[in-house]
């Protein structure tokens, strides 16, 4: 078996590169997407602290034992929104590569815009309309 060349080796990391950025890019948008209203930081914050508040006075342990249970879901998905990454970063990073990466793996505007990418971003990134 030949070794790889340079140029295949560095042709192998932009493809890596640009994969990851478009399924950042992706997931970011699914997870915008979901039905109801936006849970935002605080709006768990100011429930975290309303539950707290029913623990201490709630005389049914089984209710108390849910609202213990609400709290905790509550602070779990409170770390996991801080954690996740800025949405223009990765929208940034997809503009950067969404061209390349579609050309390169024959992505069409239509499949793009069918995911739910933005007209707009597509237009930034150079993505035409009839490709």
């Amino acid at each position: 078996m030949a070794a790889m060349t340079k140029a295949h080796k560095k042709a192998m990391a932009v493809g890596r590169r640009q994969s990851r950025a478009v399924k950042l890019y992706l997931e970011a948008l699914e997870r915008g997407r979901k039905r109801g209203p936006k849970v935002t930081p605080e709006r768990l914050q100011a429930r975290i602290a309303d539950a707290e508040a029913a623990i201490g006075s709630e005389d049914d342990p089984v209710k108390r034992l849910q609202l213990i249970q609400d709290r905790m879901d509550d602070e779990e998905r409170l770390e996991e929104l801080r954690n996740e990454p800025d949405h223009e970063d990765l929208e940034q990073a997809f503009v950067d590569v969404a061209a390349d990466y579609g050309e390169r793996k024959g992505i069409s505007y239509k499949a793009w815009r069918e995911l739910g990418v933005p007209a707009a971003t597509l237009k930034t990134a150079g993505i035409p309309r009839s490709a």
